[in-house]
Parts: structure tokens; sequence; C-alpha cells
């Protein structure tokens, strides 16, 4: 059966068809955008340090996650407009804030967080095959091939969007299965005897210390909204889309990490740069190649072409809004996407790619990605605000038990900012770049604001 069916209002004449985006891809755009390189490392990592405990702190890390997906099901609904956050912090507190919270949490982001799953892409390939490749040609051909085929409209994103997302989760899914169902061997087994597998830490709830780490298994969920304009019946998919893949999230990354414990070591866990790897080989030997090749290039590609869909449509709606150049919302004469956003945003990725060595770039990371979280602080902020300022609103989705989920939800992503750094070395450098980041942006919103759209930092938009 077709994942896409016929959007309405039909294209004009000369035009190709558009196609409404389906549940299927809505899953792979949620699932694709948070299982990245990375997040399969974290949850190794943390696996090794916290054994069955981690599992704990996924389950809280997940709920929190759960929190910031009621939370843009309700805003998304309110506004189904492709400025997604900018828009609907406008409406609540203001331009500046508006400008700051996407620029940072997700242009920013974008930038490094790309940059990084590129880098790990290089060193996936030149591991596998030494001496073999250039360095930086396949991820940059990468990059450019993804550019070039979202230009030509959601239905094509759609189909490469499927086929990276769900060939990552059977590969993902075929490790994770085959170690736990496979009896490692006698040597590897002592290996990975030193795993923690009680649950002493669960009881005693000392495993919170590692929900700042489980929470980058499931932040990511909400890039489904800005492509809320080619999504058929929004109302009722895009929150089970989202909550939905938290689920399968969730069940991909434990079984992952069970069957990582039984084949890997606490320190490789804990230190090897590509753990899922390591975890590949010691599960299938040198013929592994094929499904460690497949695991690392569809988790990079189905985050890259998320990416690469859903940012510059937020660049896009904010141009409409007058608050970013109004060449970014150009969109193509032919398929309709806003390809000056699109290459804006893969050039800027290409950039700290290009000259950035990976041990830089993950510092870099990390500081930028920490103000991902205080975007999601500015979304739960925004609900409070309009239920109270706007409390006859149209909301096709209400967050239930309001206001605890966003409550509970600032709470959980201001400890998650503050316990971002991964050791006590690193973090008077990640929150200086944290601090950079959001000085810099926070700088060029003021001005623009003030003498560019001349009006007030925080005074709510009002129109409907």
């Amino acid at each position: 059966m077709s994942d896409t069916t016929r959007a309405m209002p039909m294209p004009s004449v000369g035009a190709p068809a558009r196609q409404a985006i389906g549940f299927r891809t809505m899953i792979a755009i949620c699932v694709g955008c948070v299982v990245v390189q990375g997040a399969m490392a974290s949850a190794l990592m943390g696996f090794g340090l916290g054994g069955l405990s981690f599992l704990a702190a996924m389950l809280v890390a997940a709920f929190f996650a759960l929190c910031n997906a009621m939370t843009f099901s309700e805003l998304s609904l309110m506004y189904p407009q492709a400025g997604t956050l900018a828009t609907y912090t406008q409406k609540a507190i203001g331009h500046f804030p508006a400008i700051v919270s996407v620029f940072s949490g997700y242009v920013v982001v974008a930038m490094f967080g790309l940059s990084a799953e590129l880098l790990l892409v290089d060193a996936l390939l030149q591991a596998l095959f030494p001496e073999t490749l250039p360095p930086h040609l396949v991820p940059v051909l990468l990059l450019v091939s993804l550019a070039a085929l979202n230009i030509l409209g959601t239905d094509v994103f759609a189909r490469l969007q499927n086929v990276f997302t769900f060939a990552m989760i059977a590969a993902i899914l075929i490790v994770g299965a085959t170690a736990l169902i496979e009896p490692p061997t006698a040597e590897v087994a002592s290996a990975a005897a030193g795993i923690h597998r009680g649950t002493g830490s669960i009881v005693d709830g000392s495993f919170i210390g590692l929900v700042a780490l489980a929470m980058w298994l499931f932040v990511g969920c909400e890039f489904i909204c800005p492509m809320i304009n080619d999504i058929r019946q929004p109302e009722r998919r895009i929150p089970r889309a989202m909550f939905m893949s938290l689920g399968i999230i969730f069940v991909l990354f434990a079984l992952f990490c069970l069957g990582g414990g039984r084949y890997l070591s606490v320190e490789t866990l804990t230190t090897s740069p590509l753990p899922y790897l390591d975890l590949v080989d010691g599960v299938f030997g040198k013929a592994g190649l094929i499904i460690a090749t497949v695991m690392g290039l569809t988790a990079t590609c189905s985050t890259v072409n998320t990416v690469l869909a859903s940012v510059p449509r937020m660049l896009s709606g904010m141009a409409d809004n007058g608050q970013a150049f109004g060449i970014m919302g150009k969109r193509h004469s032919r398929y309709n996407t806003p390809w000056v956003s699109i290459v804006f945003l893969a050039a800027i990725v290409a950039i700290p790619f290009m000259l950035v060595k990976a041990d830089n770039i993950v510092i870099l990371l990390i500081g930028a990605s920490t103000s991902w979280l205080l975007a999601y602080i500015v979304a739960h902020i925004d609900v409070i605000v309009l239920r109270r300022r706007r409390p006859h609103q149209r909301r096709p989705y209400r967050t239930p038990f309001y206001p605890l989920p966003q409550v509970l939800g600032i709470i959980g992503m201001a400890y998650v900012a503050a316990n971002a750094s991964p050791s006590p070395d690193m973090t008077p450098m990640v929150y200086t770049l944290l601090g950079v980041v959001l000085g810099i942006v926070s700088l060029i919103a003021l001005v623009w604001v003030k003498f560019k759209m001349k009006k007030k930092l925080f005074e709510p938009d009002m129109s409907e």
C-alpha cells in the first residue's frame, strides 16, 4: 500500500502533484531524526556506566520527551504554520525570544549536529575501508545529494526517509536481537561480566544521574511539526506519530543496550568512539561489515534528510513573519520547497564539517545542543502563557493533566541542561560555548527586532 495520498488543494496546471506525508513517513521522520550515530554511542555508553539502571534512566527520559511531545502537539495544531516554535513564541511572549529560541535551539544545533554526524560517517568509512576512500568525499556527496533531493519535494523526501529509517531500524533490531539470542563465547562473556546488572541504584534513586545522558536518545520528535502543511489529518496524526515513535525508540535502544551488554566490556562501551561497530564485529565478525555500514549510513542519512526538510521550513516561516531575511522564504516555482533555506542550511553544515576536527566539534555540539533544551523550556512556557492569554483559542489537541506535563517538562529540561557536561573538566568550556551561542544569537535578534522589525522585544503578537 502506498505511503502517500493526494493532498488538497490540487496543484496548479503544469506543477507536479503534491503528495501528503503518510503516517509511516511521519514515524520515519520522528524516529529517523532521533536515532543517530551519536545516540547509538550514547546508549551503549550509558549502559556501560549504569547497566540495568540506565534502562530506568531511559524510562524517565522518555517520560520527559512525552511531555515535550504533548506541548508541541498542542502548539503546532493551534498554529499550523511552518514557522513552528517561532510562530508559537511570538504569539505568547514576543518576537525576540521567538528568534532566539529557533536559531539557538535548531539552526545552530543543526549546523554542528549534522557536521558531527557527517564526521562520524567519515570515521566509520575510514575504519571499514581504510585507505580506500578519500576523506570527506562520501559525506559531502551525501549532503549535496540530500539537499538537491529535498528541493524536489515532499514525495521524494518521503520515499528517501522511509528507506533510510526502516533500513536503520531493521539493522539495529537484527544486531540487538542476535546479540540477545546468540550466546557469546566464554572469553567474550567473561569480558562483559563487569556490566552492572543489579537494581540497587534503581531502588535508591541514584540512577537519576544518568537521565541527562539518556535524554539525548529521545530529543527530536518535534521535527515533524514544520511539515504540518504537508500532512493530511494532522490533528489526529501528529500527536499519535510522536507518541508512537517514542515507544519505538525506547524498545529499539533497550534491545540494543541489552545486546551490547552481553558482548562488550565496560571499557569498550564507555570509551570506544564507535561502540556499535565493536558490537557488530563481536556478534557477526567481519561478515557484519555490511550491517555496520547500513547502520551508520542510514542513521546519518535519515537525520540529515529530516533536518534538511524541517529546519528550512522553520526559516521559511520565520521569513514570512518578518523574523528572517525575506529570501529565506523563497520557494521553488515548480516544487514549492524552500530551496534557498535548504541550500543555506546545507552550506552552514558543510563549513564546520570541512574545517573543524572531530575532537573539537564534540565540545561545540554539546554546548549548542544544550540550547536545544532551552528551546523546549520556551515551548512549555508558550503553552502556559497561551492558555492564560488565549483561553478560547481553538485547540485540536489539549495537553492532558495540564499544566503538569509542562511544569515537569521545564524541570526535566533544566535538570538535563544543568548536567549536560559529560565530565567536570569539560564543564567550563561547555557552558562558555553555550553562553557564546546564546549571546551572539541574542544580540542579532535584539538588533533585528528593534531596528528591522521596529517592535518591542517581548511584545506578543495579538493577531490570530
